[in-house]
Order: C-alpha cells, then sequence, then structure tokens
C-alpha cells in the first residue's frame, strides 16, 4: 500500500516539473525550481518539497519502513491469543472478551488484525462431507407454543490431571431464541427434570418441549409409531402439565435452534474459561444467559428477552411452587450403614438420630440442603466442596457415653467431710521462731 502512495506522490512531482521545465525551456534548472508554484500544481506541502528538493526531487521510503514498534497495545497479551488460536478459538468477539478480563484497553479491530495474521495457529478443519438430502423448509412455532431442549457434554481436566465428563442441559425458546444453560456432573433423568425445572422457572411453562429420543422420557414406539414414554416422564408431564413432541430419529435439523445453542455454549461460553467447580460453571452460565439474552441477535431480528416478556410471556404458564414440584427437585437417597448418602458422587453424613431409611436432597449454590423424606423436617445443611472426602455432619454418630444410675427416690442422708490435717513436715522441730514474739 504504502509502494501505491510513493509511486503515486512520484509520478504527481515528475507531471509538474515537466510542466515547468516546458514552460521555461532552456532556463529551467531543478536547484532553482519555485517551490511555491510546484506547491500550487502538485498540492503537497512547501516542507515535503524542501525535502524533496534536496534528494533531487526524487520521492524515497520513510527510513523506518519495514520497522515494527517494540511495544503495542496487545503486547503482553498475545500469548493469551495464541492459547486461544490453538485451542480453535478464532471468534474475534471471544477473544476480545477474553484479554478484557485479563487487562486488555485496545479495540476490536487489533484482535481481528492480529487473528487474520495468525490463521496458522488454528488446528486443521474437519473434512467436508457430502450434503445430506435436498432443501428444506425450517420449523416455525407461535409465541409461547414450544421450547426445544438437549444435552450437552463437555471434558474437563481437574487440577491433578484427571479426565471427567459433565453434562449440559440447555433449552431454549423456539420462538424467540430465549436461552437457559445449567450443568450436571451427569445427564441423570432426576437432573433432566431439575433442569427442566428451572428452566420453567427462568423461561415459563410453554404448551410443548420439543425433544430428540432420549432413554429418559421415551422408552420405544409402538407399531403404529407413537411413543411409549417412560413412567416416571409422563408423571412429570402431567405434574407440570405439559406436552412433549419427539424428533424424527436421526434427525437434528428438527429442533436445529437446540443443537446449535449446545454448540454456541461450547465455542462461546466454555472457550478461553477456566472454572473451581461445577457450582462456579452454572454461576458464570446464568450471567452468561442473562447477557446474551439482553442483546441484539440478528437471527430473531431482536433482543430475545424483550421479545419473550412482549409475546411470549402471555401465553406461558407460571411455574407454581407446588409440593409435586419439590420432589423433583430434591430426589430421594438411600442412607447407608454408616449414616451417609450419596448425591452427584459425593458421600453427606446424616445425624443418627434421623430413624428413617431415606431422605431428600437439593443442591442449591454452594448449599447441600438434607429434607427429611417427606420434605417436612430440614435435618441440616453441607457446604458443597465437590471433594472426594466424604463430608461428616455434628451428631452424625452416636456419643460413647457410659450407662450412670440415678437415684430413684429422694436423697435424705446427708454427711460432711472434715478439712484434712496439716502435712507432717520431718523438718518442723528444727523451726526455732515457734512461740518466741519479736516485739517483747
Amino acid at each position: 500500500m504504502k509502494d501505491k502512495v510513493n509511486d503515486s506522490l512520484q509520478e504527481s512531482v515528475n507531471l509538474a516539473l515537466e510542466a515547468m521545465r516546458l514552460e521555461a525551456g532552456d532556463k529551467f534548472s531543478l536547484s532553482k525550481v519555485n517551490l511555491a508554484e510546484l506547491e500550487r500544481r502538485t498540492g503537497i506541502s512547501r516542507a515535503k518539497l524542501r525535502r524533496l528538493k534536496s534528494n533531487g526531487f526524487v520521492v524515497a521510503p520513510h527510513a523506518n519502513t519495514g520497522r515494527n514498534v517494540e511495544r503495542t497495545v496487545l503486547t503482553g497479551y498475545t500469548g493469551l491469543l495464541d492459547s486461544l488460536l490453538s485451542q480453535g478459538v478464532s471468534n474475534s468477539s471471544v477473544c476480545f472478551e477474553r484479554i478484557q478480563e485479563a487487562g486488555y484497553t485496545g479495540g476490536l479491530s487489533t484482535v481481528k488484525t492480529y487473528i487474520h495474521s495468525h490463521k496458522h495457529l488454528l488446528p486443521a478443519k474437519r473434512q467436508v462431507v457430502a450434503p445430506q438430502g435436498n432443501r428444506g423448509r425450517r420449523f416455525s412455532t407461535a409465541p409461547g407454543e414450544s421450547y426445544q431442549m438437549d444435552w450437552g457434554f463437555v471434558n474437563v481436566a481437574d487440577h491433578s490431571g484427571g479426565m471427567f465428563t459433565v453434562a449440559c442441559f440447555v433449552m431454549v425458546c423456539h420462538c424467540c431464541g430465549l436461552r437457559y444453560a445449567e450443568f450436571f456432573p451427569n445427564a441423570k433423568q432426576e437432573n433432566l427434570f431439575i433442569g427442566m425445572i428451572r428452566g420453567f422457572k427462568y423461561m415459563g411453562i410453554p404448551e410443548y418441549v420439543l425433544t430428540d429420543n432420549m432413554k429418559s422420557v421415551v422408552l420405544r414406539r409402538n407399531s403404529e409409531g407413537e411413543p411409549i414414554w417412560h413412567a416416571d416422564y409422563e408423571a412429570f408431564m402431567r405434574s407440570l402439565d405439559f406436552k412433549t413432541k419427539l424428533c424424527k430419529p436421526r434427525h437434528p435439523y428438527t429442533k436445529g435452534k437446540v443443537e446449535r445453542l449446545v454448540r454456541f455454549v461450547k465455542e462461546n461460553f466454555l472457550a478461553g474459561r477456566v472454572f473451581l467447580n461445577i457450582t462456579d460453571m452454572n454461576r458464570q452460565a446464568r450471567e452468561w444467559c442473562d447477557k446474551q439474552n439482553s442483546i441484539y441477535h440478528r437471527a430473531v431480528n431482536g433482543v430475545s428477552l424483550d421479545i419473550h416478556r412482549q409475546e411470549c410471556a402471555s401465553r406461558l404458564k407460571p411455574l407454581e411452587d407446588a409440593p409435586e414440584v419439590r420432589q423433583y427437585l430434591c430426589p430421594l437417597r438411600k442412607i447407608s450403614f454408616d449414616g451417609f448418602v450419596n448425591y452427584e458422587g459425593r458421600r453427606f453424613g446424616v445425624p443418627y438420630y434421623y430413624t428413617r431409611k431415606q431422605v431428600r436432597i437439593l443442591r442449591s449454590d454452594n448449599k447441600l440442603y438434607i429434607y427429611s423424606d417427606d420434605l417436612g423436617q430440614l435435618l441440616l445443611e453441607h457446604d458443597v466442596t465437590w471433594s472426594k472426602h466424604d463430608s461428616y455432619c455434628k451428631d452424625q454418630y452416636a456419643s460413647n457415653a457410659q450407662p450412670e444410675e440415678r437415684p430413684t427416690a429422694p436423697v435424705a442422708v446427708q454427711t460432711a467431710f472434715a478439712q484434712p490435717p496439716d502435712a507432717n513436715d520431718s523438718f518442723a522441730k528444727f523451726d526455732f521462731s515457734k512461740g518466741v514474739h519479736w516485739d517483747e
């Protein structure tokens, strides 16, 4: 680009000098060129023409051309950008947010320029597959009519170098794109119920939910293709008063919004983040959902939260705090012989004075609450540390005090103890001060 500018400048100066030479004839001399006239013809400042005159009116490149500055606004953050690019994160908005959290004060354009010039750090893309079928039509529903839900799975490396899998429950409103995400240690049916209830609390209850053929939702289909629901899931639908529609097997395009949301969570929310535990993941996921629901999205041509409140909310049913809902939020657990209950791979102690065989457990933020099996009594609460060590509680075991007899009738006999005599010191006979009065 700079070479083109220099060539254009040189051409303009040469044309002006040639015209002046034709006008002056034999009297023309480069050393006596009228700089004021040359400035009028070329539009170049007289100071710059004076520098060109000292060089014989030859436009030379700047002395610093090709040199890079030692420190830029990105200095100190290129390592973080290189790390994100090596992980396959090429979204400039994500990279910009991550380095902003580290203290970057520059603009987005600088980050885009850096990513464009360092694309060689990105891992190789997958091979392009052949198109699957012909063109189809997008599935659409009325406001508040349908949600889509699904599971996504993420591998997590802990601080000790081990690897385990975390399940991400996602739900999205099919009309306005309002999204909800929550992480669980596994994708069991009880966690599906908890995720759906919290999603309904965040968004409202629609007419029906669109999902794929999960094992915790449907057992099989009969000869006519109608679903045979899982008994617990069918009872869950009746309790919350909503319906479920199943997608065609091996056809993910039917619920493309939630499939895209799973990918969006992995590529935007999880990219470049480090978490303390699942509780921290859910806290940041809730903040991320609130942020994404409050900004403009081209897919719905508006802000999802505003559209949901204006169009969808009037057709949704609120989630009531019914006993059936609380039972799904607090799954049952059996008490082991040593006074522990197992929940999400961890063991928590139960007081020995609770004599029943089952309890209900609720995990909320950093606390784990243990209730009686009828939810009538809160037994105790534990701090959720996500440690593999057992969490004991006060009064988990009976004390080892020995039995003691107490009087069965009023005590009538009374006695007393005399003051003990002084000790007989063998050196007392040598104390000659006894009986002597020094004042006499």
